[in-house]
């Protein structure tokens, strides 16, 4: 199977790159979104996620992979609602800031963009690379 790509969004307060970086893995639970519990059941093991941190830094910060695909999430009170297990890779040498993307024509469709409240998206082969160039300072 083909590695699928995606963006993950949490605010620093509640869950920064550094607490990813610092536990080595987590489980990304606390998901109400419909449309982001989608794509939490999509993930597959090996799949690459950025790591966005949202409100203050609003920068990509990190490389992160799935460890371990959908399973019931432990914080939800209803049944249905799902968490993937993330495991971090790196720091990108240099953040992606919001103002970055909206800058780069490649990136104009990116749902970074289009669904700025939605946790969980995908991202396409490009924009996964473009994501990462920029990342390189390039």
């Amino acid at each position: 199977m083909t590695t699928q790509y995606w963006l993950v969004k949490s605010e620093p307060a509640a869950y920064a790159w550094a607490d990813l970086v610092r536990e080595g893995a987590t489980a990304w639970t606390g998901v109400r979104n419909y449309q982001a519990r989608g794509h939490l059941q999509a993930m597959r093991r090996g799949d690459q996620v950025l790591f966005y941190e949202s409100v203050t830094t609003k920068a990509v910060v990190g490389l992160a992979t799935v460890t371990r695909p959908a399973f019931p999430d432990p914080t939800a009170a209803e049944p249905g609602w799902v968490a993937v297990e993330l495991a971090a890779v790196r720091p990108l040498p240099s953040p992606v800031t919001l103002a970055q993307v909206k800058a780069t024509p490649a990136l104009a469709a990116v749902a970074l963009l289009r669904q700025s409240r939605l946790s969980v998206m995908p991202l396409r082969p490009a924009e996964f690379t473009q994501l990462g160039r920029l990342g390189r300072g390039h």
